[in-house]
C-alpha cells in the first residue's frame, strides 16, 4: 500500500465508486475493500494514513473489525460509516477507538474534512477509551491521585485525539470546564482556539447570537456584525457548559450544525462551513431533562458519545487534602503570607465535610483564611464560621460518622422528605459510601441523589 494512502472498506459497489471518487478528485490515493476479509488483507500489507470503514458489511461485524485494525496497529485513525437509524453502533465505535463518525447520508465537505482532521492529527489515538493506564499522571491543572480521579485522568488521555463529542456530568465546582480545558489541551486541536460557552448564564433570546454570530441590522441593537462561539471557535474546541439550559430552539439548530457542520449567522443569507469540536457539560441528570421534555433525545445521543463524570470533592478521599495544601501554597505567594501547612485536626475535618460547593468552595475557603490571617499554619480556629453551618468541629464530624438507622420508630412521625433522606442516608452507609451504587438500588441516577445531597447540605438540614 502507497504511503499515506487511506483504506476505504464499504460494500455497496455504488457508494464505495462515489466515496472514493471523491476522495480521488482530492487528490488522495485510495485502496478499496468491499468485504472484511478484503479490508483485513489490504490493512496488513501497508500502513493506511486513515481507515473509513462501513460497519455494516456482508461477512462480518465492522466494529469487530475495527477493532482487530486497532490491535494490529494502535493508533491508526479510523473514520466509521453508519446508517441514520444505527447511531448506537456509532457511539460504541468512538468508545472504541473510533477517531470520527458519518451518518449516511453525508455530504462531500464533511466527507473531506474528516479525512481530513483524521490525517493531520498530530499523534496517535488510544484505542478503547474508557480504559485508562493503570497510573495514569493527573491531567493539566488538576491536583489529586484518587482512583475516582485516576479513572478521569484515562480518559482525558483516552479521547483526547479523537474528534469525538465529550459529555461531561459532575456537580457544579467539581472542575468541568478544566476538565474540558485538558481535553482540548491534549488533543490535536490544542494549537487552536478554546472557546467555553455558558449556555446558562446568557438570555434565551441572545444564545442564538452567541452561539452562531449575527449581522448587522438583523435585529435591534444588532449595531454591528458579531463572530459568535462556534466560528471563533473553528479550528478548535467549542466547551458549551450547561448545555442543558439551551433554548429548545437552538437545540434543533445545534444538532442540525453538529450533522453539516455549516453555521448560519442570525440574518446572513448563506450558512458557511467550520471545523470545530464539541465538549458539552451538565450539573444536571441529562436523561431528567429528556424525560421532562427539556432536552431533545436525539441531540442528547448525538453529543452523549464519550461520557466523563466528574466525582465530588466528597468522595475524593485525601485529594481534599493535596487540593487545600497546593492552593494554600499558591495564594500564600500571590498575598504574600507565610503559610505552610494545615494542621492534623483541619486535615481530619476537610475529609469529613460534605463540601455541596466542591473543588470551588474549598479554594474559596483557602482564599479566605489566607487573606483574613498571617500563618504559619491553619488551625480550625482561622477557618470561617459558616463552613461548619454554626456548629463546633467536634459536633460536625460527629454528625458526620453515619446516618440514623432505618427502623419503623424511626419513621413514625416524620415528614415524607425526612423519610427519604433517611431511606437515601441508610443506603448510601449500607453500600459503603457508594453513591452510584446507592442510586442502582433506588432506581435514580447517581446526580439525582448528589443534588438531594447539595439541597440538605446547602439548607443546613
Amino acid at each position: 500500500m502507497t504511503k499515506g494512502a487511506l483504506l476505504l472498506v464499504e460494500d455497496t459497489p455504488s457508494l464505495q465508486l462515489v466515496y472514493a471518487s471523491v476522495l480521488r478528485s482530492n487528490g488522495h490515493t485510495v485502496i478499496s475493500a468491499a468485504t472484511a476479509a478484503e479490508g483485513l488483507v489490504a490493512f496488513r500489507k501497508g500502513s493506511p494514513a486513515v481507515v473509513i470503514l462501513d460497519l455494516m458489511l456482508p461477512d462480518r461485524d465492522g466494529l469487530d473489525l475495527m477493532r482487530e485494525f486497532l490491535t494490529i496497529r494502535p493508533g491508526t485513525p479510523v473514520i466509521v460509516i453508519t446508517a441514520n437509524g444505527s447511531m448506537n453502533k456509532a457511539i460504541e465505535a468512538m468508545r472504541s477507538g473510533a477517531y470520527d463518525f458519518l451518518v449516511k447520508p453525508f455530504d462531500d465537505q464533511r466527507f473531506l474534512n474528516a479525512v481530513h482532521n483524521a490525517m493531520t492529527a498530530s499523534a496517535p489515538l488510544i484505542a478503547a477509551v474508557g480504559s485508562p493506564s493503570d497510573t495514569p499522571a493527573p491531567a493539566s491543572g488538576f491536583v489529586g491521585t484518587s482512583s475516582a480521579m485516576a479513572e478521569v485522568y484515562g480518559k482525558i488521555t483516552a479521547v483526547a485525539r479523537s474528534m469525538a463529542p465529550v459529555f461531561i456530568t459532575g456537580e457544579s465546582g467539581t472542575g468541568k470546564e478544566l476538565c474540558a480545558q485538558a481535553v482540548h489541551d491534549q488533543s490535536s486541536r490544542s494549537h487552536g482556539p478554546f472557546v467555553p460557552l455558558n449556555c446558562g448564564a446568557i438570555p434565551s433570546e441572545l444564545l442564538e447570537s452567541e452561539v452562531f454570530g449575527h449581522m448587522k441590522g438583523s435585529f435591534t441593537g444588532a449595531i454591528s456584525d458579531r463572530t459568535g462561539a462556534a466560528a471563533m471557535a473553528d479550528g478548535g474546541t467549542l466547551f458549551l457548559d450547561e448545555i442543558c439550559e439551551l433554548d429548545p430552539n437552538l437545540q434543533t439548530k445545534l444538532l442540525r450544525f453538529l450533522q453539516t457542520s455549516m453555521i448560519q449567522p442570525v440574518g446572513a443569507t448563506r450558512p458557511r462551513k467550520i471545523n470545530v469540536r464539541i465538549i458539552c457539560a451538565t450539573n444536571r441528570d441529562p436523561l431528567e431533562a429528556i424525560r421532562r421534555g427539556r432536552f431533545r433525545e436525539d441531540l442528547y445521543y448525538r453529543l452523549h458519545v464519550v461520557p466523563i463524570h466528574m466525582p465530588p470533592l466528597r468522595v475524593r478521599g485525601d485529594d481534599v487534602v493535596m487540593i487545600a495544601e497546593t492552593a494554600l501554597a499558591q495564594f500564600s505567594r500571590e498575598e504574600g503570607r507565610a503559610f505552610t501547612s494545615l494542621d492534623d485536626n483541619v486535615r481530619a475535618l476537610f475529609q469529613t465535610l460534605p463540601w455541596p460547593g466542591n473543588v470551588r468552595q474549598l479554594l474559596n475557603i483557602i482564599r479566605q483564611v489566607v487573606v483574613m490571617n498571617a500563618g504559619p499554619v491553619v488551625t480550625t480556629a482561622l477557618l470561617p464560621a459558616e463552613l461548619l453551618g454554626g456548629e463546633g468541629p467536634s459536633q460536625h464530624v460527629a454528625r458526620a460518622q453515619g446516618p440514623q438507622p432505618v427502623t419503623t420508630d424511626t419513621l413514625i412521625g416524620k415528614t415524607l422528605a425526612q423519610i427519604e433522606r433517611l431511606v437515601i442516608e441508610q443506603t448510601i452507609a449500607t453500600e459503603g459510601g457508594s453513591v452510584s451504587k446507592a442510586a442502582s438500588i433506588l432506581g435514580v441516577a447517581p446526580s439525582t441523589l448528589y443534588r438531594k445531597i447539595e439541597s440538605w447540605t446547602g439548607s443546613g438540614q
